[in-house]
């Protein structure tokens, strides 16, 4: 299975960093297994290089690797051999004997521990940069996991190297558009499936085998005491954040369905000041986010914002995996198995509805869609709710769709309800161009079959991926 697939605009990125004139400071940050190293590795082949993966030992062992690195690099053997009591006396051996006639690639990867093990570290790195790095032909790339720390240690105002970057990056995970070049064996509707489950995190779509089935790979993988993935939600909060039970209890709040911020502060019995703050760090996590009606002048004064999980492999695990703990310690795992079969197709519709949605610009421009939208989204009030809204304003053009996840034949009811739906929405009502779409699984009735052929509807059928 290839495992470096759709990361062609972040190489480019470093790629330009890299042929910058002068130093330049890149911190490049995401999430643990969204394959941060794997893309620095790739970009690094053929560079003059030092690469250091920092961890938590203590201090003088990080000094040494560090010197054991810089040595390889350098070809020295006897730099081995000395004693170096300080970080400005290991550095300044390194740039008395290296060759920046062309640029040099200095790789701090997992960061945030060095700052860790040495609070003062950053400051350090700052007053090296200032005085003697930045006069180098260097590219320093700072990489992390903990975001949370990066944002501290690196990118925040407080931070004593905040200011000095020349640019930041954060990957993110694998859009379903590039999953054909995971499983370019299985239909599209599995990939969708076997897309719900693992997010798009490259580290989890390794873990799941094309040849197994979607239930014996969760089984394997994730209910199972010994999976690689049955904690993986915990470990990363504990990681992240010291105190993690209200954060766990938010997560599995809104994975069973609760999205509205009064709904979940009363179920966790928070008021709802409190529980903005953590909502505000699970964002910047990148692990939910906060939605509204696509057609909202102001977003951040709406009163109809939502929450969800961002992450399918979290939303995933507390809508199934937390709730049925006691089972699985049990070992009843074929009774847990049973819940997610049933309940699954229910559980795929908003990766679906997802997938569909971030197809819309590229069917648009392939001609599938009537024109090219300004803003795609969601819409919704307090009791209606419509999949997707596209649309552009500068020609009043407007296209309201539906996305069915269902083996059961779409017909002209779901047509009719959309249509009904669409009077709800105020977006110039009196003088708009409206359009309507249908996205679904597979099977459509012959009446809008015909309604299709006649252009009063665009049937889109089966996963959108990449042509």
């Amino acid at each position: 299975m290839a495992t470096f697939i759709n990361r062609a605009e972040e190489l480019a990125a470093i790629e330009k960093a890299y042929r910058r004139s002068g130093a330049q400071f890149l911190v490049l940050y995401g999430r643990r297994r969204v394959g941060k190293t794997t893309l620095i590795q790739a970009f690094l082949k053929g560079r003059r290089t030092i690469y250091f993966v920092a961890d938590k030992q203590a201090e003088p062992e990080l000094r040494r690797r560090f010197q054991a690195a810089l040595a390889a690099a350098l070809e020295d053997p006897r730099l081995e051999r000395l004693e170096f009591s300080s970080w400005d006396d290991l550095f300044s051996y390194w740039l008395e004997h290296e060759n920046f006639s062309r640029k040099v690639v200095l790789v701090l990867d997992e960061f945030q521990y060095l700052a860790h093990v040495n609070p003062a570290f950053p400051s350090i790195l700052q007053r090296l940069w200032d005085e003697r790095l930045r006069h180098k032909n260097l590219l320093l790339i700072l990489c992390g996991s903990l975001i949370h720390m990066m944002y501290s240690t690196t990118l925040g105002y407080q931070s004593p190297l905040y200011g000095r970057r020349t640019g930041q990056m954060r990957v993110e995970p694998i859009p379903f558009a590039y999953y054909k070049e995971f499983f370019p064996d299985l239909s599209p509707e599995k990939r969708l499936e076997f897309f719900a489950v693992t997010g798009g995190v490259p580290r989890y779509i390794e873990l799941f085998h094309p040849r197994k089935s979607l239930w014996t790979n969760i089984d394997q993988t994730i209910l199972s005491k010994n999976g690689y993935l049955s904690a993986e939600p915990i470990f990363i909060l504990s990681q992240e954040i010291s105190e993690p039970i209200h954060y766990v209890s938010i997560l599995k709040a809104i994975a069973e369905g609760e999205r509205k911020i009064g709904n979940i502060a009363s179920r966790l019995g928070l008021k709802t000041t409190t529980l903005t703050k953590y909502l505000d760090v699970l964002i910047n996590l990148g692990l939910l986010e906060r939605e509204v009606p696509v057609t909202e002048a102001n977003p951040q004064k709406s009163k109809l914002g939502l929450y969800s999980l961002k992450d399918d492999f979290f939303r995933f695990w507390f809508r199934y995996v937390l709730p049925h703990r006691s089972f699985l310690e049990m070992d009843q795992r074929a009774f847990v198995l049973s819940k997610i079969r049933k309940d699954f197709p229910t559980f795929t519709g908003p990766a679906y509805e997802a997938v569909c949605r971030a197809a819309m610009p590229r069917l648009a421009r392939t001609k599938n869609l009537p024109f090219i939208p300004d803003r795609v989204g969601r819409w919704w009030t307090r009791s209606s709710d419509i999949d997707i809204v596209a649309f552009k304003e500068s020609t009043r053009e407007i296209l309201f769709a539906e996305c069915k996840w269902t083996d059961r034949p779409v017909d002209l009811s779901t047509l009719r309800d959309l249509q009904a739906k669409t009077l709800l929405v105020p977006w110039h009502l009196s003088d708009r161009k409206p359009y309507y779409a249908i996205f679904c699984k597979k099977r459509v009735s012959p009446g809008l079959k015909a309604l299709a052929r006649k252009k009063q509807v665009i049937l889109i059928t089966g996963v959108p991926e990449l042509a």
